[in-house]
């Protein structure tokens, strides 16, 4: 799709048990995210599809109300409800074990706008000089879900509601390299999620505000991104441990509805001695 990255895949229908996996797999561990144009999967189809990826994810808050079979995370913007996640992130990152997969579904199309962008993470590493590689290289992150907790209080308007006390609970504040090492292919890749990123662990106030506005303005960078133009039925699939996304905030008021499974993915590392 793009000189970074993305790629349409055509001729594979991902509800056949016969299809060409591992030729689907190895696009994408090749190209980072993958589309597949009104794929139409029921919501059976979907988490039979992710199961095809590694073990589906319980998100958090289900979690916490009792859930211990995977759940589809239904997302819905609206005249009430806007978009909440345009800015670029990785999911989850303030769990200790962020997912390794996601596959996303297109419910309903905004009669306007509603892309999505990725952003590839370990284009962004690699497009920066040595000495700022070597220097983020030494560096690790403290993620919270604090910022998620405000949007939830936000829209409840209970600051005592029973998931925010179960969320500072059960997910206090993780460390994460600021650079990870990518499992299954060796390459390195910016660990981002601005909303969940609340210091670099190693540098002064104003260090730490320089260095995070810096890689903010960097991952911003058009050369390393790729945008889908959704339809309805379509699916998305990428590697969460190799790019960033994010969702446009340009279809207010209309609606849109999409449907995501994640995959458990492993603790983030950084091994100095592994790069391809």
């Amino acid at each position: 799709m793009t000189g970074a990255l993305g790629a349409e895949i055509r001729g594979v229908d991902v509800r056949d048990p016969g299809a060409d996996f591992d030729g689907v797999k190895a696009a994408l561990l090749e190209h980072e995210v993958v589309f597949f144009r009104e794929a139409n999967l029921t919501e059976a189809e979907h988490l039979t599809l992710g199961r095809r990826f590694g073990t589906p994810s319980v998100f958090p808050i289900p979690r916490l109300m009792g859930l211990t079979e995977p759940t589809m995370t239904v997302i819905e913007d609206g005249p009430d409800s806007r978009n909440q996640a345009d800015s670029w992130h990785t999911d989850v990152t303030w769990t200790a074990t962020p997912p390794a997969y996601a596959l996303l579904h297109m419910e309903v199309k905004p009669k306007v706008g509603g892309d999505t962008l990725w952003c590839s993470a370990t284009k962004a590493y690699d497009t920066l000089s040595p000495a700022m590689q070597e220097f983020l290289c030494g560096l690790t992150v403290t993620h919270d879900n604090e910022g998620f907790i405000r949007r939830m209080i936000e829209k409840t308007g209970d600051p005592d509601h029973e998931l925010v006390h179960g969320l500072r609970a059960n997910y206090p504040p993780v460390v994460h390299p600021m650079v990870r090492t990518h499992p299954e292919t060796g390459k390195r890749a910016l660990l981002w999620s601005r909303n969940f990123i609340r210091r670099i662990n190693e540098l002064t106030d104003a260090e730490n505000a320089g260095v995070l506005a810096f890689l903010g303005e960097h991952v911003n960078d058009p050369s390393l991104h790729c945008r889908w133009a959704w339809t309805e039925g379509d699916l998305a699939i990428w590697d969460e441990r190799a790019t960033l996304h994010r969702a446009a905030a340009d279809h207010w008021p209309h609606r849109r509805v999409i449907r995501r499974c994640e995959i458990d993915g492993t603790a983030p590392y950084f091994d100095p001695e592994q790069h391809p």
